[in-house]
């Protein structure tokens, strides 16, 4: 690591003064830094915060000023950058970055946040890997615990705001579908001491188990008296804002208001005029929580091991930036529309069966597409120079590349749909660009591009023509210069010995470090630098060449300013078309993406059909789960799945560990989600109807960390199946109750799935331990069992089984799980062969086995015990009970019988009773 630049304050009691004032408006969760021109620093808890996390030492602290003195801490500027990107994306953290004005007094400059990267893309780089979309939520609570909730939010980086209300439950469902589905990085919600915490604390919870920081706001901020009077400055609409119909929402306009203000949008003029407001349709999406995020391994986690391992990572062979936040965006935002998910399909299909066409496109086309959302961001933002005119200038003229490889597809079947998609849109943007074009090559000096120069051409301005000449004529002395030094060195000046012009060093040369020995301890020939890439020198006649170089290209930079503003102001015109051009790209590399996976897949996929909601049924023929085929020495085994109505709706899935029933489950949810994407999936044959929504019960191995215990997290989830899925939604439970007692457990899992089965109707895949649980199958005919198959043998070679039929073998057993799902019940769950599998020491594998045949020995006789008797014969059971012990009691009575003779008398009456003995309820009783 560079060494850490030195702090040097003139007035240390002044500073610690001035920042003791400023800490007491810092906001929560903010990590102050202090811009010292050539560094950065922090003080006090934000300095130990950085030592920690950056720098993980404390002997990095140096402290200002006495008594007790205040902690500091310094960054260089590339080190600052690495700790934005860690705060801001990994901790959710907002930061605040203050300069010193002429009088010495600390403003601040910039500010971000997870969903606010405005002030710091440049800092940041090219690592947004997705849009920065920040919300602010209003509650409303109603009566019968429904509650109105409004929510606004907005990608600060492109100007629209969306708006939505809804009714949700006092779980805030919707509200947590909506967060995935807008993939949200951080949420604002309104502090009000006089709301009841317990609301605050629910959409805290649901922000925080979607990976969204939390801005509480001051409740001042979601007053919606001045909205009307904002957006009538903000949007675009000619029309007064209170006549567009997403006003009458009263609590999104207040959110509204909490967002504008704290993305200080009102506060830039050029904001003005510029925004789109637009109504956001829940229902138009299916519906996520974050448990099936987690189930389905949508997203990238922190302990994947490989790009494959979540769907995201295995979709993502988009070639463009666009491209790749665009297929994260549609991950969360599955279609409910049939005919727009057929239509994705047949775009997708005419890829996979046009090779040419998919590859032209990715490798020649999309691959030399920069990030055009960004690239306009720079012009709205005036940010933006002859550099990225020159890139808007590239992707138009690459534009008829586009339209040409599509006029090129000759098969019918696909083209209307490719042309309506793509290439009459493209013709329209290529057509907008002519002037942008013309304008370009007739102002901009393409030629100086090859040495990475922007300039204006030099025929424009005689001042211009003549620096122009003299750095052609020194331009040319320099390569001189290039060549004399390749004969000296005995070096090829196009192989070995390169000139380079360096953006730190200007124009320079450049030796491997092979090759570098032939100027060392050589006078005329200083070395500037010693890199990865070689070691860069100069010589005298070079470094005053390059000095006049330097300064003739200020001079003409300076002379052409003038026109190359007028350039980029009329470049800037074109944002709206840059900015459609990217919707349309991004869609078409998606697309394409899909293809491109769909057909390199181990096995390729294929086209599902879709049935219309509400109608048909799910049936997958060889199956697989996407990312687990792609893992290194896997040979996937592929099942069928059936879920039809009144026939297949529940399935209990049983079997031992490890035997492949959560892979079963999970891809079903993952097939069913590609499906309504538009991707193709992976199955030799695929019918799926719609659902609107995919709700999961998978474990909750992260709950402990935020204070909730596994059983705890286990009902939540639970809670929001139950109050969330309808009849059109695929549920998925991956063991349930397993955090309580094994009665409590079992009783719960009943009662749920029994509420699922009557109550919802829902689709629904329940992987389970409690074999008990099958029964189900015996009161609902829509119930099936399955289990997965492992082969049961002995050192010996038994034959394969698909349960318990070997456990009283005597040898001992060999178990291979064969990971096939058929139907039936299996009745064990071989926990004892995965600790075996782990190598457990073998005594605590013998203990196992031991304690395990007792408590069978036990659950056999109790299972003798519990035998079911009907009213009746409990009635009847009873009244001959009673007569026997009449007569007993006459007897003992009347004999005087002793203790032993009284037991030995009722064992001869009950026994000579033959009506008794045959009696359900006698059984029982007679058993415990």
């Amino acid at each position: 690591m560079a060494s850490r630049p030195e702090l040097k304050v003139d007035d240390e009691p002044g500073f610690v003064r001035a920042y003791n004032d400023l800490e007491k408006n810092k906001p929560n969760d903010t990590i102050r830094i202090f811009d010292r021109g050539d560094f950065m620093s922090a003080h006090g808890e934000d300095a130990k915060f950085i030592a920690n996390v950056q720098y993980r030492t404390t002997s990095v602290l140096k402290t200002l000023g006495r008594n007790p003195g205040l902690d500091s801490v310094t960054m260089t500027v590339t080190v600052f950058r690495t700790f934005l990107r860690e705060a801001i994306f990994r901790l959710g953290k907002r930061v605040e970055v203050m300069q010193s004005n002429a009088r010495n007094q600390w403003k601040l400059a910039k500010q971000a946040s997870p969903g606010n990267l405005q002030d710091i893309e440049d800092d940041l780089g090219g690592h947004v890997e997705s849009a920065p979309i920040i919300l602010a939520v209003k509650v409303s609570s109603r009566a019968n615990e429904a509650r109105n909730v409004g929510v606004c939010f907005a990608d600060a980086s492109v100007r629209e705001l969306g708006v939505t209300e809804f009714v949700d439950n006092d779980i805030y469902s919707n509200f947590e579908s909506l967060i995935i589905q807008l993939g949200v990085k951080e949420c604002l919600i309104q502090t009000d001491i006089s709301k009841k915490d317990a609301e605050l604390n629910k959409l805290r919870t649901i922000a925080d188990n979607c990976n969204c920081a939390v801005s509480e706001r001051p409740a001042g901020d979601f007053g919606s008296r001045d909205i009307e009077q904002d957006l009538e400055r903000l949007l675009k609409d000619e029309k007064a804002a209170s006549q567009l119909p997403q006003t009458d929402l009263k609590l999104a306009m207040g959110s509204a208001a909490a967002l504008i203000k704290y993305l200080g949008i009102m506060s830039d003029q050029s904001n003005f005029g510029q925004f789109a407001l637009y109504q956001h349709d829940l229902s138009q999406y299916m519906k996520l929580d974050s448990s099936a995020l987690k189930a389905l391994n949508l997203m990238p986690g922190p302990k994947d091991g490989s790009k494959t391992m979540n769907l995201y990572g295995l979709l993502n062979h988009c070639k463009t930036p666009v491209g790749s936040r665009l297929l994260a965006q549609w991950l969360k935002q599955p279609l409910m529309n049939l005919e727009e998910i057929e239509k994705r399909q047949q775009l997708v299909e005419a890829f996979v069966n046009d090779t040419e066409l998919r590859q032209t496109l990715q490798e020649d086309h999309l691959r030399s597409i920069p990030d055009l959302y960004r690239l306009a961001k720079k012009f709205q933002r005036k940010k933006a120079n002859l550099e990225d005119v020159v890139k808007a200038y590239q992707v138009a003229i690459r534009l008829p590349d586009f339209i040409g490889t599509f006029e090129g597809v000759m098969d019918e079947t696909y083209k209307d749909a490719l042309d309506s998609e793509y290439t009459h849109k493209l013709q329209e943007y290529s057509t907008s660009f002519m002037k942008l074009q013309e304008m370009v090559e007739s102002t901009v000096d393409l030629d100086a591009m090859d040495n990475h120069e922007f300039i204006i051409k030099s025929e424009f301005d005689d001042t211009l023509r003549i620096i122009r000449k003299k750095i052609e004529s020194l331009r040319y002395n320099i390569d001189k210069e290039h060549q004399r030094v390749g004969m000296d060195l005995n070096q090829d000046t196009e192989k070995k010995l390169l000139l380079e012009h360096h953006k730190t060093y200007g124009w320079c040369f450049r030796l491997t470090r092979n090759e570098a020995s032939v100027i060392r301890n050589n006078k005329a020939y200083p070395e500037i630098s010693t890199q990865k890439n070689g070691v860069y020198f100069t010589t005298s006649k070079l470094t005053e060449m390059r000095r006049e170089f330097d300064q003739l290209s200020e001079n003409y930079n300076r002379t052409q300013s003038g026109l190359v503003n007028e350039v980029v102001n009329v470049a800037a015109s074109y944002c709206p078309v840059i900015e459609k051009l990217a919707g349309v790209l991004a869609h078409l590399d998606v697309i394409v993406s899909f293809a491109h996976v769909s057909v390199h897949a181990p096995t390729a996929y294929v086209k599902p059909k879709m049935n219309p909601r509400g109608t048909g049924s799910t049936i997958l023929k060889e199956a697989r789960h996407p990312c687990m085929e792609m893992q290194d020495d896997v040979q996937f085994i592929t099942n069928d799945v059936s879920l039809t109505r009144d026939e297949s709706e529940f399935l209990i899935i049983t079997g031992p560990n490890m035997g492949g029933k959560s892979t079963y489950i999970r891809q079903i949810g993952v097939i069913a989600l590609m499906a309504q994407i538009g991707c193709f999936v992976p199955c030799s044959e695929a019918e799926l109807t719609l659902f609107d929504c995919i709700l999961a019960r998978v474990g909750a191995s992260d709950s402990q960390l935020k204070g909730v215990s596994t059983f705890m997290a286990e009902m939540l989830e639970t809670a929001n199946i139950l109050k969330t899925a309808t009849r059109e939604s695929l549920v998925i439970i991956d063991e349930l109750g397993r955090g309580t007692s094994t009665y409590d457990g079992f009783g719960l899992a009943w009662a749920i799935s029994e509420h699922i089965i009557k109550e919802i109707g829902a689709f629904a895949l329940f992987a389970t331990h409690f074999h008990e649980l099958t029964a189900l199958v015996d009161t609902y005919p829509q119930v099936q069992n399955l289990h997965v198959v492992a082969h049961i043998g002995d050192s010996e070679g038994d034959a394969a089984m698909t349960n318990g039929d070997a456990s009283n073998n005597p040898r001992r057993r060999e178990v291979t799980l064969l990971y096939k799902v058929v139907p039936g019940i299996s009745d064990q769950s071989f926990g004892i062969h995965v600790a075996e599998l782990v190598r457990f020491p073998s005594k605590v594998i013998n203990m196992a086995k031991r304690k395990a045949d007792e408590l069978e020995d036990f659950s056999g006789k109790h299972e003798e015990m519990n035998v079911q008797a009907s009213s009746e014969e409990v009635e009847e059971g009873s009244r001959l009970l009673k007569e026997v012990l009449v007569q007993w009691k006459e007897e003992v009575k009347r004999e005087g019988l002793s203790k032993e003779m009284q037991v030995e008398r009722m064992r001869e009456l009950v026994q000579g009773n033959e009506a008794l003995l045959g009696n359900s309820f006698f059984k029982s009783v007679k058993a415990l």
